[in-house]
């Protein structure tokens, strides 16, 4: 499944597995809380990244400003609890 925003101020969420969330939109967020889910925001906006194992259980979260802490417009995957680009 995917969520997408453009908005500012908006949000986008999705809890699917291998799911994906985009926000397109000053001072939003996009967050993701399924099995190797993904997200990107645009340049000061934020995603929020969840790491879950093989069991579904959610092991790791982080939240993470573009421009400051990744690469704007970019998709990541929180993996051994690091932000990774992905396609």
């Amino acid at each position: 499944s995917a969520a997408s925003n453009t908005g500012n101020r908006s949000a986008a969420s999705n809890t699917g597995n291998r799911s994906a969330a985009s926000v397109d939109g000053e001072q939003s967020v996009a967050i993701v809380t399924g099995y190797q889910s993904k997200a990107k925001a645009s340049l000061n906006s934020w995603v929020v990244l969840t790491e879950r194992n093989d069991n579904y259980e959610i092991i790791d979260m982080k939240s993470l400003k573009a421009g400051r802490d990744i690469k704007p417009d970019t998709w990541y995957q929180l993996i051994n609890g690091e932000p990774v680009e992905v396609e």
